[in-house]
Order: C-alpha cells, then structure tokens, then sequence
C-alpha cells in the first residue's frame, strides 16, 4: 500500500543553523509526495529531492546533487520487472566515489574538476539493482587524513556537515554526510567508506545503522584511497534490513581489485538471513575493555535487550598480552605509507583535467591555496606521508604485519576462541563532541572498532540509545567474512530494541528537553 509523507519547506533562508528561525519541524509550505517502496522511481526520487531542499540547508551533508537523477529514476520505470527490494529508491554516494557525470572531489579544491565519466563497480552494481543516484555527499576532506587536527565532517568544497541531533555538534568523519543525510531523513540509504571508523563512527554519532565490511567484499576501485590494506566502502541506513539489502547488492568479486577475488564466494543474501530469533543461544563477549566514555548506562540496557532474547553474555574484561601501541602506532606507518602509493595510482589513472598527479602535488596544490585550504587546519599527516620510503620499505613490511596479527589473529580472533563466542559487542564512540574550528576534534575515543578495522574484519553499528540527547550506537563485531552472523545479530536487537527516535535539529543539546530543565537553577 503507498503511503503519502508530509513534508515541511524551509526555503534556503530558513536553513541557516545560526538563526533561531532554522527548525525543520515548523514547515511553512507543504505538499503531498508518493514515497512508498512501491510508488515509481520518479516520485521516490522526487520526494528525496523535496526533503534535501527542505533540509539539508543547515546540514551541508549533500554535496552535489545529480542532474540525471529524474532521468535515471525514469529508465528505472521504463525498464520492467523491479528488481530486487531497494528497485527504484534513491541512494546518496559519499564524494569519494566514482560516479559518471559528476566530479569526484574528495572534498578538495584539487580534485574539483575530478569528472571522470566512470562509475565505480559498486555503482554499477547500485545502477543494475534498479538504485537511483540522487548525488553525492559531504565528507571530511581526502577522509580524515590531512590532519591529525582536523575539524571531521569539514572539506573546503563542502564546508562543514552539522549533526541533525544537535547542529553544534559533530557529525563525526569521513562518511559525515553520509551519516547526516540518512538521519535527516533525506534518504534511507547511503554508501560510505572506512579506513578506521569512517562509517561507524558517523552512523553511531548519527543515530543509524553503519556495516564496515570485511576488506575484499566491496571493490574499491575506482575509489579515492587511503589505504589498500583497511579500506572497504559499506552501507549506511536506516534500518539492518537495509543495510543487508544494500550490502547484498554490492557485494562481489571485481577482477581490477585483487582483495575482492573471494567476495563472490563469500557473499550471501544477507536480507533472507536475518532472523529475530538470531541471539537466541548465542555465546557473545561483552566488551568491557573497550566500554565507558559516557555510554555505561546505554550499553547497560542494550545488554539487557540481548540477554532478554536469549544471548548467553561473556564477560572480557581485557586482551591477555595485548599492546595498543602495537596496533595503533603501527596502523599509522602503513595507512601513511599506503596513502602516498595508493593515492598517486589514483591520481594517476584519472582521465579528466587535474592539477595533482602525485600526494606532492597536492600539498603543493594546498600550500598554494593556503585561505582555502588551510586556514582551520593544516596538513601535516600528508607531509609526513609524503616522507614514506615505499611498499618494499622493511619498516612498513613489519609495521603491517605486527598491527594486523595483533588486531585479528591475536586480538579479534583469540577473544573469540579463549571465550568460546561468535562476536564481540561494545558501545561503539561516545556521543558526539562540539565542532571546534580552533581546536579541531575533542573525541574521547571508544570501541574496540580499530581493532576490526586494522585487521580488515567486519563490524556492525547500530543504534542503541540516548545519552542527554545525543545518540551512540552498539558494536557488532566479528571474525572475518561473518556479516550475515553480525546483520542477523543486530537485526535482533534492533527489533526487540523498538523504533528509534528522530533528530529534531536542534541549534544546540542544550536546548532540548531533555537537557535545558538540567541547566536551570534549583532554588
């Protein structure tokens, strides 16, 4: 049965979040829009298109809208038999991904011309599922990596992404808007990509679900990189059915990317595997190393939710012999080793008009756009990648092998076996922090989500609660190629969980109910 949204315009005027008049929940004009799974593409598309108007002024999660979407969404109608679940729903790429007929820019003046004409294979795959593009989103610049004082969710094309939760605060990184665009409501489906918690971190920060999978079950051509090792693009969504959905259709082995050559074997239906009764007997590890930073009385309750479904929970309250700095020093001499290689292939193989052909070149590229560019932060992170002596250095060699043996066969893996469970749950980042453009990101950190990202595992998020009006999201984490297990796993909790509440953007937390009574005089 179609079902027809209301939806509030703004207009442009109203979507400044400075202004006491920015609130999405108070519409000044409306109209009535087909947006059911059932009703044509073009309307689908067409009421995306509506609420990114209405919406997204004061977010900045969109960065560039598609001008072929409504013809797209038309040769999806025109094509016959639908095919498969998410047929004719509009989707938003993360700008770091190839899509033909727009420029690819990963956030930076340098790539701004980055019109390639080719779609990535997982964009493909989108296209041939019966998806329809709807644009592309804000992220933080060239993912994170610039700076280790960064500002997440800023690039210089697409300024700063906003936290629908609270437009003071962040939305976290990379998939910022990504995150942002699905929480809004804007769409119920995006792609984002990870290195180290560039889709999880958002979509917890974000109140939605993120699905970081196994590294090889996505291609990653045609993708600007960081790092071959960690990096995989995942689905962002409203629900774990969605992800499950999405994951399925762009899942699958790509000849141009060596990691995927077991993607096909490995790949499933993972929306026919989900089950309610999923945690029902299931030995899971509670992670109590990687817990706190404000979420105990959240994680609490969701610990509860699963052990009222049948879940036997394990304790874990450490790693035996485990060492952080073997992980997270480590990790950080091959993603800067990496990036220079990977980052020059990229640039490289680029058939359209840029100035950058090498990560020189692009922090010539900056130095020379310095009001631009580099006026919140700078870009020494690429400067000491720039510093990288190669792929055959022995340094880099032994800094990938110790990091991912300690993260998967003597970190993920052995916390599986010694405790005698099939995953690993924890909250997965503290709620979100303030945007501060004159200190950069104030994260307390959390999770054990590097751990899964070093050695290339999978790891689900989904929402798990409210801390003071912020949302933060609960880790599934498990060994590799085990996303129908973790999906099936979340699928149950969300369901025992019960519906999520909305953002309501406001200009600050410290408006809100929950809060402002909080910040009163008692007297």
């Amino acid at each position: 049965m179609r079902g027809w949204l209301l939806i509030g315009f703004l207009g442009l005027a109203a979507c400044n979040p400075a202004s006491s008049s920015f609130n999405p929940r108070m519409p000044t004009t409306v109209w009535l829009v087909d947006d059911s799974p059932d009703a044509p593409a073009r309307l689908r598309v067409g009421a995306a298109e509506q609420r990114a108007e209405a919406l997204d002024g004061g977010l900045h999660s969109i960065l560039a809208r598609d001008p072929a979407a409504n013809a797209h969404a038309l040769q999806v109608e025109i094509s016959g038999s639908p095919k498969g679940p998410l047929d004719g729903a509009p989707i938003l790429i993360k700008d770091n991904v190839e899509v033909a007929g727009m420029p690819t820019t990963a956030g930076s003046l340098a790539l701004a011309n980055n019109a390639t004409n080719r779609d990535a294979p997982l964009v493909t795959r989108l296209r041939a599922a019966g998806l329809v593009i709807l644009g592309k989103t804000n992220l933080s610049e060239w993912a994170n990596i610039r700076s280790n004082h960064s500002i997440s969710g800023w690039s210089a094309v697409g300024g700063q992404t906003r936290n629908p939760w609270a437009l003071d605060r962040n939305p976290c990184g990379s998939s910022s808007g990504s995150g942002a665009a699905v929480a809004a409501g804007i769409v119920r489906l995006a792609i984002g990509t990870e290195t180290d918690g560039s889709i999880t971190c958002p979509a917890a920060m974000n109140g939605i679900v993120g699905m970081k999978p196994t590294v090889g079950l996505v291609s990653r051509t045609y993708i600007v990189p960081i790092s071959h090792s960690q990096d995989t693009a995942g689905p962002m969504t409203a629900s774990v059915k969605e992800a499950a959905e999405l994951l399925s259709v762009i899942a699958g082995t790509d000849p141009a990317d060596p990691a995927t050559a077991e993607a096909d074997a490995h790949k499933a239906d993972y929306a026919a595997l989900l089950d309610a009764n999923s945690l029902r007997g299931k030995r899971i590890g509670v992670m109590r190393f990687a817990s706190g930073f404000g979420t105990d009385t959240a994680f609490e309750t969701a610990l509860a939710i699963l052990r009222e479904r049948g879940a036997i929970l394990v304790d874990i309250k450490k790693i035996e012999g485990f060492d952080d700095d073997v992980v997270g020093a480590n990790e950080q001499k091959v993603l800067l080793t990496e990036f220079k290689t990977d980052l020059a292939k990229y640039l490289q193989s680029s058939p359209a008009q840029i100035p950058v052909r090498s990560l020189a070149d692009v922090i010539a590229f900056n130095n020379a756009h310095q009001s631009e560019e580099l006026a919140l932060f700078g870009q020494e992170t690429f400067e000491q990648a720039e510093k990288t002596k190669g792929l055959d250095d022995p340094a880099y060699l032994k800094a990938r092998g110790d990091s991912f043996m300690a993260a998967g066969p003597n970190g993920i893996d052995k916390l599986l076996k010694d405790n005698r469970v099939v995953a690993l749950v924890g909250p997965t980042m503290p709620p979100a922090w303030k945007i501060d453009a004159v200190n950069g990101d104030q994260s307390s950190g959390g999770g054990a989500g590097s751990l899964a990202a070093v050695a290339g595992y999978p790891h689900l998020t989904v929402p798990m609660g409210l801390v003071k009006g912020l949302p933060v999201g609960l880790s599934f984490i498990g060994p590799k190629w085990s996303e129908a297990l973790l999906l099936s796993l979340g699928y149950a909790y969300e369901q025992a969980r019960g519906p999520f509440p909305a953002p309501k953007f406001y200009r600050s937390i410290e408006e809100s109910p929950e809060v402002a009574p909080l910040l009163e005089p008692h007297r």
